[in-house]
């Protein structure tokens, strides 16, 4: 798992390893990693001319002590965007016979020279700005990150320069790196998802500082993946497994009854129970022979895909009373789509309110409409996803829930603050297709009535959800249909590992 520590934390425990190490061993630590990271691209992609654009302070000392060890494996050339350099970094570079081209960094456009060099670079390494940079990119360092050819590989020190530390302030004007190499742990950039578009590739290097504190957000790998799914042993039957009910489907959108079930009994799940109106009921049993229609005994519920909510109510009144019933329950649930908005009146109204172990669901403009409902302020989908943790923590505090907020960069946020936020970035763009919430939520029913936490489920539906996109059509469009019967195979996968 990556766990991401606040910017203070890593520097406290940076400042413990310099007072008991040598003077400068801790900056070439990270040198040496980056340099290692340098040469392998390089390798693999044949590249043999390597730009260093270095600013002032550590992360410009990061580079330069790299640019002097790959000197001996590429034709390198740096790029200096600084009043003053690291003074031992920019010795050992020119020691080593690097080329050097210093720049004003005042300049609002760039030497021809420096447009020469970065021109025929096939690896450009950004050591501009580090961890205590502003936001943003000003001068001739946004000139110089202007003139990077498009096909050069981009490889940021640390983080992406302009980008905000914190992952808080959107990255309006930053670098968009194709790999980010960081130094002893992730930082908030790397994994929030204001900031983590920009980072690219991530690769954290272990330069021996340990970071004491709590983390601040966290992602699963998909090494983490076989200590969390849940392997049916030789004693186990379908109830033991788990029982799933699914209440979703209408007759304006009946493909999500299939879909949402047809995901969960591919994840695994020992039983489903369908509950929706009967033509699509019959259209699921066509999918899904396997489902049986009716109530009876489950371990979790799927509650909403594909029912439409006008005025709080559905087409099918029976929907809504099982709604009613499930909310009033214990037993664990995923609330989708109409669900979450019939959720959010019937909290407002205080009729209703989740106790058991819920996960919800909602992209952008349902959690919008979800806060405007409990909140009763007018919260817009722009500013959820300028603030996307703020505000999938507001909607799951208010709830008591675990918000699964969907996206590029998934958001899963528990009630308790003191809880790391998690996010998730397995999935393809080709993934957002009309459907493919519908396999989310059946994907993490599976899991609940395993009994996975509502967190787990959601951390762990992401990423297969994700990985299943990219294994059903890898690099070209799918459908939802295809990303749920890939579900099996990803799994499988996942737990040879």
């Amino acid at each position: 798992m990556l766990q991401a520590y606040a910017v203070p934390d890593v520097r406290e425990a940076e400042a413990r390893v310099l007072e008991s190490s040598a003077e400068g061993e801790l900056m070439l630590r990270a040198a040496r990693g980056l340099a290692d990271v340098v040469r392998a691209r390089c390798e693999e992609r044949g590249a043999h001319r390597v730009v260093v654009l270095a600013g002032p302070g550590h992360n410009g000392g990061d580079a330069l002590h790299a640019a002097a060890m790959l000197s001996d494996h590429a034709e390198v050339a740096v790029v200096g965007l600084a009043a003053e350099l690291h003074a031992g970094a920019e010795q050992a570079a020119r020691s080593a016979g690097v080329v050097m081209e210093a720049v004003d960094p005042d300049l609002a456009e760039v030497p021809e020279a420096v447009h020469a060099l970065l021109a025929g670079a096939d690896v450009v390494v950004d050591g501009l700005l580090g961890l205590g940079g502003r936001p943003g990119l000003q001068g001739a360092m946004r000139a110089v990150l202007d003139a990077v050819p498009d096909a050069a590989y981009l490889v940021a020190v640390d983080l992406p320069s302009g980008a905000d530390p914190e992952g808080a302030a959107p990255p309006e004007d930053c670098v968009h790196a194709d790999e980010t190499v960081t130094f002893a742990v992730p930082k908030p950039v790397h994994l929030l998802p204001v900031t983590a578009p920009a980072v690219g590739r991530l690769t954290v290097v272990d330069i021996g500082v340990r970071v004491d504190a709590e983390p601040v957000a966290e992602r699963l790998l998909p090494e983490d993946v076989a200590g969390l799914w849940p392997v049916p042993t030789a004693s186990d039957d379908k109830y033991r497994r788990g029982v799933l009910g699914v209440i979703a489907g209408s007759a304006d959108y009946p493909g999500a009854a299939v879909l949402c079930t047809t995901a969960a009994l591919e994840a695994g799940v020992g039983m489903v129970r369908y509950l929706g109106p009967d033509p699509v009921r019959d259209l699921v049993l066509a999918a899904c022979p396997e489902v049986v229609p009716g109530q009876g005994r489950i371990q979790a519920m799927v509650m909403g895909p594909g029912v439409p909510v006008q005025g709080g109510e559905t087409g099918d009144r029976r929907q809504i009373q099982w709604f009613r019933q499930a909310l009033a329950s214990d037993v664990p649930l995923v609330v989708d789509a109409g669900a979450l908005q019939l959720l959010g009146h019937w909290q407002r109204t205080g009729h209703l309110r989740c106790e058991a172990p819920t996960l919800l669901t909602p992209h952008a403009g349902e959690l919008a409409s979800l806060l405007t409902e409990l909140r009763d302020e007018e919260v817009s989908r722009e500013q959820v996803e300028a603030e996307p943790v703020r505000h999938a923590r507001r909607a799951a505090r208010s709830t008591g829930a675990v918000v699964l907020l969907k996206g590029a960069t998934t958001v899963i946020a528990d009630p308790d603050p003191g809880v790391p936020v998690r996010t998730q970035t397995d999935a393809p763009a080709w993934l957002s297709t009309a459907g493919a919430g519908d396999v989310l939520a059946g994907l993490c029913g599976a899991l609940l009535a395993a009994g996975l936490s509502p967190r787990d489920a959601g951390s762990l539906g992401a990423l297969v959800h994700g990985r299943a996109a990219h294994r059903a059509n890898p690099g070209g469009p799918v459908r939802a249909t295809a990303v749920a019967r890939a579900i099996p195979g990803v799994v499988s996968e996942l737990l040879r590992r």
